[in-house]
């Protein structure tokens, strides 16, 4: 009984130790990790990296990487940009009444009762798809850091079984004097990409959320209800850990983004995205979608190692060695940071706004 006591006290210490180095700094310089460019892949990177169900073909006629972008990543004015949503908002109506803001929208087509066009958000590409009413999203999994379809389509993109679409080979290149921003630099022109409907469409524990997904966000795709909570994965705010109540937690969901009257139990395609190792960020009670990336490289998906799918990052929690009931938190974007002070009294946190940048 001693021994068992004994191995149980290292086991509690050495699961707090870890919890204490995942979520708790002592200094402002360990906040967040200084930027360091990736070394971009080369086309035949690419191709030998290639997931299993991606098919990819030479094109002798195609609309090129130049020709595309200089359309849909061209400096637009405040006016275009509204009139590309009210473009949006006419040609993909059926799509916006179904999935809300969540993608935009480019290339659709009607095969029998279903409608399909091709999505993109944050997280990536996504085939999407209306039948009988009934809207369904599945992934692509190909990284816009290597891959650039084609905006203007000129090809059927459901053709014999098979989602297709035209495009390039490309890697992301920083511009200089614009923090944050990213834009595409083609290595390969004129690809044809095809994937199998039957390999793009498989859910194998019929969570709602396809094979792809799951496996490209670390979560399971054998098991409907990753986390083991009782709460569906496509039901489940937080589906990747399970959720829990504690003064530390409570400090992550203050700094979570506020939506408004947004209800984002039904935007099932849209996630926040952290990368982040502490066990209070995991075990949030969010009313947002959210997943989270591991710190160390070894441990994330290929998917998420080599695209950058997260909008803004919360901190470690600073403590302070003079005063041990205020601590110090930090958030950060491409163009932003902000620094809090944070007091916990009465059961509740008390935030206050010590600084930041805008960019």
């Amino acid at each position: 009984m001693k021994i068992f006591y004994f191995a149980s006290l290292i086991l509690f210490f050495s699961c707090s130790k870890s919890t204490e180095e995942n979520c708790f700094i002592n200094r402002r310089d360990q906040v967040f990790e200084s930027y360091k460019e990736q070394r971009p892949y080369t086309v035949k990177q690419i191709i030998d990296e290639k997931p299993d169900y991606l098919q990819i073909t030479n094109l002798k006629k195609y609309r090129s990487f130049k020709e595309d972008s200089t359309v849909s990543h061209s400096n637009i004015s405040s006016e275009e940009s509204e009139n590309i949503f009210k473009r949006q908002d006419k040609e993909f109506k059926t799509f916006r009444d179904k999935f809300s803001d969540q993608f935009l929208y480019y290339s659709q087509q009607q095969v029998g009762n279903a409608l399909y066009a091709l999505g993109r958000n944050r997280m990536g590409f996504w085939l999407l798809k209306i039948e009988n009413n009934i809207p369904k999203a599945y992934f692509i999994g190909l990284s816009f850091s290597h891959y650039y379809i084609n905006e203007i389509l000129e090809i059927p993109i459901i053709k014999d079984g098979f989602f297709q679409f035209e495009g390039s080979l490309v890697k992301i290149i920083k511009v200089a004097g614009l923090p944050g921003y990213d834009d595409y630099s083609a290595m390969e022109d004129g690809k044809l990409f095809k994937i199998n409907l039957k390999d793009l469409m498989k859910d194998s524990d019929n969570d709602g959320y396809n094979d792809i997904f799951e496996k490209s966000f670390g979560l399971n795709p054998e098991n409907k209800d990753t986390d083991g909570d009782g709460i569906n994965d496509f039901d489940d705010m937080n589906p990747m850990f399970r959720s829990e109540r504690n003064k530390f937690t409570q400090l992550y969901e203050l700094l979570l983004p506020k939506y408004g009257m947004v209800d984002m139990k039904k935007l099932h395609y849209t996630f926040q995205i952290y990368k982040s190792d502490c066990d209070y960020f995991h075990q949030i009670n969010s009313n947002l979608r959210v997943l989270f990336i591991p710190e160390e490289k070894n441990n994330q998906t290929y998917y998420t190692r080599i695209t950058d799918v997260t909008e803004e990052d919360i901190s470690k929690i600073q403590t302070n060695d003079q005063d041990s009931n205020i601590f110090y938190i930090y958030e950060s974007g491409s163009s932003f940071t902000n620094d809090y002070a944070a007091e916990y009294v009465d059961g509740k946190w008390i935030l206050k706004n010590i600084g930041g940048i805008v960019i």
